[in-house]
């Protein structure tokens, strides 16, 4: 794998500095805790079992929504009710990442047609007033609601509820500072969730993965939880 990194190695000098420019807002005002990624195994332990305990108390809230949602979208458009994609997890191992439909059935083939439309950086890929979303993945994608099923990756292992988001294209194409993300599982939501969600380019969204590595805590992932809370109900950053 181009760019591979490994447990308990040192940040790379690329991805410190990429670190370091981001400027210390609320979430950059502790202390350093992870000079060396992975080393905080208690931490993790920890954090695995608080995975466990929300996913399994939300789970039959969201068993409700989700039989809700799958009805509203078997009435408004044809297709499977959910939608899977491999993703790069920690390591840059792919996984099957669990989604509602929010897009036509057709939405893969028609993506070379607007790719011309593309507002990001490639592999990124965003259009503005997608066409190829449906009605109710509209509403699904500006509630998040199409991520609901991912509780099950969380339960599987596969993700965390608070973490990097994963990729849909490999740890091939990453650059080597970009690799550093892959130390952490990757989560539900993160602090480029919470700071712009779709907004912001690939590289800012690794430097805030990269500065969640080195702070992260109890306190913080507590305090993103609230914080993406608030964000799904303005909506700021939806796509």
């Amino acid at each position: 794998m181009q760019g591979a990194y490994f447990i308990g190695e040192t940040l790379p000098a690329s991805a410190a500095i990429a670190a370091a420019q981001v400027e210390k807002p609320w979430y950059l005002r502790g202390e350093v805790r992870n000079k060396v990624p992975g080393s905080n195994k208690t931490y993790q332990l920890v954090k695995r079992g608080i995975d466990l305990i929300i996913s399994l108390a939300a789970l039959p809230v969201a068993l409700l929504l989700l039989g809700l949602c799958a009805l509203a979208i078997r009435i408004d458009s044809p297709g499977p009710v959910f939608f899977f994609q491999y993703r790069t997890g920690r390591g840059g191992r792919r996984f099957k990442m669990y989604k509602l439909r929010t897009m036509v059935e057709n939405a893969e083939q028609l993506k070379e047609k607007y790719l011309h439309l593309n507002l990001l950086t490639w592999p990124d890929f965003k259009i503005a007033d997608d066409p190829r979303i449906t009605r109710v993945g509209k509403f699904l994608r500006k509630t998040s609601l199409d991520e609901l099923p991912q509780i099950f990756n969380v339960l599987h292992g596969e993700m965390s509820i608070v973490g990097p988001r994963p990729t849909s294209f490999s740890a091939s194409t990453y650059s080597l500072w970009h690799t550093a993300r892959l130390e952490l599982k990757p989560g539900l939501t993160g602090l480029w969730q919470v700071c712009g969600r779709n907004e912001i380019d690939f590289d800012e969204r690794c430097r805030l993965d990269i500065a969640y590595m080195r702070y992260q805590s109890f306190w913080l992932d507590l305090r993103i939880m609230f914080r993406t809370v608030s964000v799904l109900f303005t909506g700021r950053g939806a796509n």
